[in-house]
């Protein structure tokens, strides 16, 4: 017995040292075209429900600025009230603030699905052999040709805003023509500074002050907050058209909002002085307001940058500093 008993040992422990032979160690490569490195990421936004409802459009709106206000994307917004671009609106009209009959419809800036590599015919026929083979028989020593993979569609870049906004309706307003849009500023001296890419959209910061407040998604105004004084320079934090200038936003004093391309906007609150006007193109680094107290206790510049209409840190997006 006991005899038995140690050939079974004996071979229980053969058994558990050939499976540790065999084993393999797993080497994760990283995904073709990317680097191995750390790369920073940006958090994606949490989407809002729409606030449903209706707006009643006042003197001054721009669709866009309503868009900001009730925290959706200025394409949704004009695809629930069937509103083409370039998105005129009138004193009065009543926008709906989600979509018709209150089914969720998808986003009117949703991106298409993406295309699977599909197998196609070769357009061009292969060459006859030499010597055509008998009936039901393949030619000696050649292989079928393995059909053509058709590869997916790359995903379209953003048009900057300059190309998509040609012009910036205002509620009450003349009507907003390619003639009567103001023209881009002079050339003015640009501060330099240091840039990021993120986005599509190369940002700097919009003013030199130290931050005083930084980001927090469940503010009543999502943003962050730098410090200066009154006076101090304002600058576009990226290349793009002026889609709002005015103070009808509560809490944001005299505001500035910028499209910089279909996905991307940023927003200058508690400004002194706007000095640019709807459909006014801008450059990254050019001053467009003075920082003041406006709508606030105390000089400074409140930043936002919103992606589909979604509040997002800018500190993604900013270079460091």
């Amino acid at each position: 017995m006991n005899g038995y008993l140690r050939s079974l040992t004996l071979t229980s422990a053969i058994v558990v040292l050939a499976a540790c032979g065999t084993q393999r160690s797993v080497v994760v490569e990283p995904t073709a075209g990317t680097s191995s490195s750390r790369t920073a990421a940006t958090v994606a936004p949490a989407s809002r429900p729409a606030p449903g409802g209706t707006y009643k459009v006042s003197k001054g709106d721009t669709l866009y600025s309503i868009a900001f206000r009730n925290g959706v994307d200025f394409r949704d917004l004009a695809s629930w009230n069937n509103i083409a671009s370039p998105y005129t609106i009138w004193p009065g009209q009543e926008l709906k603030l989600a979509a018709p009959n209150g089914t969720p419809a998808a986003p009117a800036h949703a991106a298409p699905a993406a295309v699977a590599a599909t197998t196609a015919k070769p357009s061009t026929p292969a060459p006859a052999p030499a010597h055509a083979a008998p009936a039901g028989q393949s030619p000696v020593g050649t292989q079928p040709a393995a059909p053509a993979q058709t590869p997916p569609a790359p995903a379209a870049p953003l048009a900057s805003a300059a190309s998509t906004t040609p012009v910036v309706p205002i509620a009450g307003a003349p009507a907003a023509t390619a003639s009567n849009t103001p023209p881009p500023a002079p050339p003015a001296a640009i501060a330099p500074g240091a840039t990021r890419a993120n986005g599509g959209v190369t940002w700097r910061w919009p003013a030199d002050g130290s931050l005083i407040k930084r980001f927090q998604s469940g503010d009543a105004i999502p943003g962050i907050e730098i410090a200066g004084k009154s006076g101090d320079a304002v600058r576009a934090a990226a290349d793009g058209v002026v889609v709002y200038s005015g103070n009808g936003l509560v809490g944001y004093g005299e505001l500035i909002i910028v499209k910089h391309n279909d996905s991307y906007l940023s927003a200058y609150g508690h400004n002194s002085k706007r000095l640019v006007k709807e459909g006014q193109r801008v450059t990254a680094g050019q001053q467009i307001a003075e920082m003041g107290s406006t709508g606030a206790s105390r000089d400074e510049l409140q930043f936002q940058i919103r992606k589909d209409g979604n509040p997002v840190d800018p500190l993604g997006y900013l270079p460091s500093r």
